[in-house]
């Protein structure tokens, strides 16, 4: 099952507020695809959350791009910043990239975020989100959500 960013939004707009502050925190993120062969790839990217969608934007023809073109999965880690810290925890969205080619999407895109051109767009199909976090310097806490579920927590020591 999977539902744009909205739906997760509206779910749980405490966890999706701490995941958008986390990708806000710094530019360059990680994306995860897979190559021809099935293998991983991981390239950096800029993401956009807009008008209730995640959007990813990427050069002509980028290997990123053509794997998503072939194989719509993908798996997105916020960028930890620098030394230890990771305030707000560590964050992952899994999920389906699907091409946009509509002149008009693509336009209000360019309109608000002004990428060079050509471009690839790609909204995005949630189908998880993860957040893990220390909590009281003892438990480390595992938030995990799904499409159509409640978020479920998990600690350990």
């Amino acid at each position: 099952m999977t539902s744009n960013w909205a739906v997760f939004v509206a779910a749980e707009p405490e966890l999706a507020a701490t995941v958008e502050e986390r990708f806000s925190a710094f530019t360059h993120h990680v994306l995860a695809t897979l190559r021809k062969d099935g293998s991983p790839r991981t390239s950096g990217l800029e993401v956009r959350f807009l008008d209730g969608e995640l959007w990813f934007g990427m050069m002509p023809d980028s290997l990123k791009a053509l794997d998503l073109l072939r194989d719509p999965r993908f798996a997105l880690q916020a960028n930890p910043g620098a030394g230890t810290e990771m305030g707000g925890g560590d964050v992952r969205v899994g999920g389906r990239a699907v091409e946009v080619t509509d002149a008009g999407v693509k336009g209000a895109y360019s309109k608000e975020v002004e990428p060079p051109e050509p471009f690839h767009l790609f909204r995005t199909e949630v189908t998880e989100v993860v957040r893990t976090y220390v909590e009281d310097e003892t438990y480390l806490v595992t938030q995990v959500w799904h499409p159509g579920q409640p978020v479920r927590t998990l600690k350990r020591t």
